[in-house]
């Protein structure tokens, strides 16, 4: 299995446009030892040449271009994606897919409540009805006594969706009262050696039916967004705690570096990184802690071989 992260970042990219925080100014001023980076998504594939794009980010057009396998290499107009699997409906992960309405229509896979969104509060699939038919949309099974499913350009791959504890983005009907499908975590399991990745870029609280998935995960891509649960508000950003945002910070008692050092077979990775985490600057005593404690740090271009 072949793992690219295109996009590292949380929403907002790094730097943000409009931010002026530490680490925004620093990486414009060149002072900081960081790298620039995308809004969160990766792409997967079993062979190399057809691949399963987890999310849409707003900067979908500056990943392709990053990324030679995705781009037209076959006919005159084509592309590396087989299939596009939606984790959440937030802006940030689906505004992607107007991008790539030119090459409407796309295999799609996402929850009831996330189609719900994006055809009502966020009305994208509604929109791209009119290049190509829209999207071809298959539902992700949630609740089921088996959430996983096979793509069928990807048969070798087998994903299982695992409902995560979040909310519904500010535009969702139901924002307010959570579903489960609001959120989503996927294992990927290569059928042809047993190795797996767990990605789960938007994570609130580890839910005791995790603990399997990520234990016996080879490979974890996991929220990275927060150093510290108040981290908005020290860095005079907004107002909000990571609780209230549905994102693990990384430091303090029941944080994520305390509950990965419980974990001993996966490889850890970060990913979804906010603008303001110190954990950015590569000669941070934050970033030295995680590399003690044997945590890597996900950035725009990195490939992992499974």
């Amino acid at each position: 299995m072949k793992i690219q992260i295109l996009g590292s970042a949380a929403g907002g990219g790094f730097p943000q446009w409009n931010c002026n925080c530490h680490n925004c100014s620093g990486i414009r001023a060149g002072t900081l030892n960081a790298k620039q980076r995308t809004q969160s998504s990766i792409t997967v594939s079993a062979d190399g040449e057809n691949w399963i794009l987890f999310n849409t980010s707003p900067d979908i057009r500056q990943q392709l271009a990053s990324f030679a396998p995705l781009q037209p290499a076959r006919q005159i107009r084509d592309t590396g994606i087989s299939a596009i699997v939606l984790m959440d409906s937030q802006i940030d992960h689906t505004t992607g897919l107007l991008m790539l309405r030119e090459g409407c229509p796309h295999q799609i896979w996402c929850t009831e409540m996330v189609e719900g969104d994006l055809s009502s509060g966020f009305p994208v699939f509604n929109v791209l009805k009119h290049w190509n038919g829209g999207n071809n949309v298959h539902r992700i099974p949630i609740g089921e006594a088996d959430n996983s499913f096979v793509i069928p350009q990807i048969a070798d791959l087998r994903l299982t969706a695992v409902p995560l504890l979040s909310s519904a983005p500010p535009y969702s009907p139901h924002r307010g009262n959570p579903h489960p499908g609001d959120n989503i975590g996927v294992q990927v399991e290569d059928l042809r050696t047993g190795k797996k990745l767990f990605y789960a870029p938007g994570l609130g609280q580890i839910e005791p039916h995790l603990r399997p998935l990520m234990e016996n995960a080879d490979v974890l891509l996991i929220d990275g967004t927060l150093w510290r649960e108040d981290e908005m508000i020290v860095s005079g950003v907004g107002t909000k705690l990571g609780a209230e945002m549905g994102h693990l910070p990384q430091s303090g008692e029941g944080g994520m570096i305390e509950y990965l050092d419980t974990l001993e077979k996966p490889r850890k990775v970060l990913i979804h990184i906010n603008n303001t985490n110190p954990i950015l600057d590569e000669d941070s005593a934050e970033r030295a802690e995680l590399t003690a404690h044997g945590i890597e740090v996900s950035y725009d271009g990195m490939s992992i071989d499974l």
